[in-house]
């Protein structure tokens, strides 16, 4: 533990990863909280993410646990999902450390709003199963691969595209389509968690502080999607993909801004 993480500090850092465990567990985007908390607290940006993403693993496993316990997970048939998941993951962990991510960092925010308004407006939207467009294994290979790539080269959105990929292309409900997204979710955080590990930027006692209010926050915002469905969760969508947008987009060092500038 850093000499200048006081108990107070601690608790305010617990206090968001319960808040963060709560939405991630709805509708993502709990990195939103938590790693702006753990930033503020005078951690550096590279031991930040390495211990938000050790934290939010708890809160994912969670989420997925609370989900299955209730029904809405078939693991046997999530197996070859996961599987290309954790592949894209890998491969995309792996060229990161390689080259940029200023291309993506242009694009998702476009992408993100994007995905807010099929939430808001697409009537496939709901608690009623609808029918599917592509096989599961079709959505493996596609979706699977391409967003759990994604997570492990960038990040922000993953849980909004993989929500997106089971509600128009398996046909999901939101209840349905919450609890696998946490299952992918999951999958492709252990990936990126393993690598954080062998740098040696992870501040172990941080995180696993985090890591309890992250699962208690977890547990209760599954069983909040449980109960309450789409009424709950795509709005909370909405103003999750809208927010991370906001976010990446107020960064001065965000692509768009240099653009900008040439513009005008």
């Amino acid at each position: 533990m850093p000499d200048f993480i006081t108990l107070d500090i601690l608790a305010f850092l617990v206090a968001a990863a319960f808040t963060a465990g709560f939405i991630d567990a709805i509708a993502g985007g709990g990195g939103l909280i938590t790693i702006p908390a753990l930033l503020s607290a005078g951690i550096s940006p590279a031991a930040a993410l390495a211990t938000n993403k050790l934290q939010g693993s708890f809160g994912t496993a969670m989420a997925t646990f609370t989900f299955w316990r209730a029904g809405q997970i078939e693991l046997k048939a999530m197996a070859f999902p996961v599987a290309c998941v954790l592949v894209g993951a890998a491969a995309g962990t792996g060229l990161v450390q390689h080259v940029g991510g200023g291309f993506l960092m242009a694009l998702i925010p476009l992408l993100l709003v994007a995905i807010a308004l099929y939430f808001l407006l697409s009537p496939r939207v709901g608690d009623m199963e609808a029918q599917a467009r592509i096989s599961l294994r079709a959505f493996s290979l596609t979706v699977g691969l391409a967003v759990g790539f994604y997570d492990g080269f960038f990040g922000p959105g993953t849980g909004s595209f993989f929500a997106l990929g089971c509600v128009a292309l398996l046909g999901m409900n939101m209840r349905r389509a919450t609890a696998n997204t946490k299952l992918l979710n999951f999958t492709s955080n252990i990936v990126s968690l393993a690598v954080f590990a062998l740098g040696g930027q992870i501040l172990w006692l941080v995180g696993l502080s985090m890591a309890v209010g992250q699962a208690a926050g977890a547990f209760l915002g599954s069983h909040a999607a449980l109960r309450f469905g789409a009424r709950l969760v795509r709005p909370l969508l909405v103003i999750v993909c809208l927010g991370m947008t906001v976010r990446l987009v107020a960064n001065p060092d965000h692509p768009l801004h240099a653009w900008l500038r040439q513009l005008f």
